[in-house]
């Protein structure tokens, strides 16, 4: 190994983290990973408890499909995905209508056809556009462009279809909506749809998203939703399994507490157990709140900017169900989002995602049981606020939560409440506790101007940010595709 190969250490081993250090592995860089937990996935982990395996935050994942960025990961390492498709992706649940979320295109086309009428027109452009988004994030696509060498390499990425998208790059899906849908009784609902839709994908609602990244995640079902055996934690154990055997330095329960720059221009982080890494580059798996912390003073002023004037982002309120397989409906499927009252804001227990573990899936609880994960968005200082002024109040609002996301399962899942064995309640300081993440923030930005997008440099020579802070973001095909562009951008020559 020459001695000109840099040194890469990795904070942090989610998904973007494990991603980008296989693949420099693979390109014969000297790499170590530390994480500060027991296990690998960070917010798309897979936790065990009184024989359940529940997925923490994620429950969702796509992007295996050929030409998707887990499939072009699996074929340049050369492993196996332990993931089968579902169809249907999911079921939508409004207050007036359900409609299921096919992944087979002709089955979701007569669905939309007889359960959003009118909406056709709008679907069509979607589709195109959703097509030359996915088309973009098949190949080197830097976005934002971070410097010459980025502007060359999208300059010759551009494809006439490219140049088509032109219009659109500054437009919304509302503004989609609005130019496409006929006006009639079904455009409320409709709306509804697409924001619920949206939140979930993008982290914001049709009046915001932009159109291209909007398109895509609205795609997402056709793309493939896919079970992960073991939990979805198993992407992340997947990668691990792969780089320790493949020589690489993981280590658990490193907590990384001070990353140092050195005057020669290497690194040296710290971890809560004593431990020191040397380092030439370093992935920060992190938010930039995250990373800004372990700078302190070396922060950079981009990243102080951005700690400073960026509002804090989602968090989640969750609760993780151990379930009586016999006491529920029978065939559902294994994922469902339920919108109580259209006229409210989304959030806050008025939209619930739920996620039940595969009933064929043994391993994911005991038998005759199934697990479940039910989320919803909330805000992250109100939770603080309590925890820390009023902890009485901050126990009564998460046994309210609680209540909602319940009542909500009932709509998707009747009978719910007497298939009940376990319930275990998460909140945005939960969150931090077991993810390390600031805040307990999740989900990553919102992805609502293309202009305003983060790209993973943050103004330090050889220190990069990967994960859901970096576009284009959200889930783990989101992580994976910014973990590649990192790790390209890195490989020498």
């Amino acid at each position: 190994m020459s001695a000109k190969e840099p040194r890469v250490a990795v904070i942090g081993a989610g998904v973007g983290g494990l991603t980008a250090a296989a693949l420099l592995l693979k390109a014969g860089l000297p790499v170590t990973v530390l994480e500060a937990h027991v296990y690998a996935g960070g917010s798309a982990g897979t936790f065990y408890h009184k024989g359940y395996r529940f997925d923490a935050g994620a429950t969702l994942a796509g992007g295996f499909s050929p030409g998707g960025p887990h499939a072009q990961v699996a074929d340049i390492l050369g492993l196996t995905w332990p993931v089968t498709p579902v169809d249907p992706a999911w079921v939508v649940h409004l207050p007036d209508r359900r409609i299921t979320q096919w992944a087979d295109r002709a089955r979701w086309q007569q669905e939309r056809r007889e359960k959003l009428p009118g909406s056709e027109e709008f679907w069509r452009l979607q589709e195109k556009l959703a097509g030359i988004s996915w088309d973009i994030s098949s190949r080197p696509f830097p976005w934002p462009p971070q410097g010459t060498g980025d502007l060359w390499t999208l300059a010759k990425a551009l494809r006439p279809s490219t140049i088509a998208a032109a219009p659109y790059l500054a437009r919304t899906i509302d503004d989609l909506a609005r130019s496409r849908f006929g006006a009639n009784e079904s455009s409320d609902e409709f709306r509804t749809f697409l924001d619920a839709q949206l939140l979930i994908s993008a982290q914001t609602t049709a009046d915001r998203a932009n159109a291209l990244y909007g398109s895509a995640a609205l795609d997402l079902p056709r793309r493939g939703v896919n079970h992960v055996r073991g939990g979805i934690g198993r992407i992340a154990g997947t990668l691990a399994d792969w780089f320790r055997a493949q020589g690489g330095d993981l280590h658990f329960r490193q907590q990384v507490r001070e990353l140092v720059l050195r005057s020669d221009g290497s690194r040296l982080l710290r971890t809560n157990k004593g431990m020191e890494v040397e380092a030439d580059i370093v992935l920060a798996n992190l938010t930039p709140w995250g990373l800004a912390k372990l700078l302190g003073d070396g922060a950079p002023p981009a990243l102080r900017q951005t700690v400073r004037e960026t509002p804090p982002t989602w968090g989640a309120f969750t609760l993780y169900l151990g379930l009586d397989a016999l006491q529920l409906p029978h065939g559902i499927a294994d994922h469902h989002q339920v919108v109580l009252n259209p006229d409210r804001p989304l959030g806050e227990g008025n939209s619930v995602f739920i996620s039940l573990s595969n009933a064929a899936d043994e391993t994911r609880a005991p038998a005759g049981h199934r697990a479940a994960t039910l989320s919803t968005h909330t805000a992250i200082a109100p939770w603080w606020r309590l925890k820390q002024q009023d902890y009485p109040a901050y126990e009564a609002r998460r046994a309210e939560y609680a209540e909602r996301l319940l009542a909500a399962a009932e709509r998707a899942l009747p009978g719910i409440r007497g298939a009940l064995r376990l319930c275990l309640p998460g909140t945005p300081v939960t969150f931090e506790r077991f993810t390390r993440r600031p805040f307990g923030m999740v989900g990553g930005f919102a992805q609502e101007s293309l202009f305003a997008a983060r790209g993973p440099a943050v103004g330090l020579p050889g220190v990069w940010l990967v994960g859901d802070s970096i576009f284009p973001g959200q889930s783990t095909a989101g992580v994976t595709l910014g973990a590649m562009r990192v790790a390209n951008q890195i490989i020498p020559g």
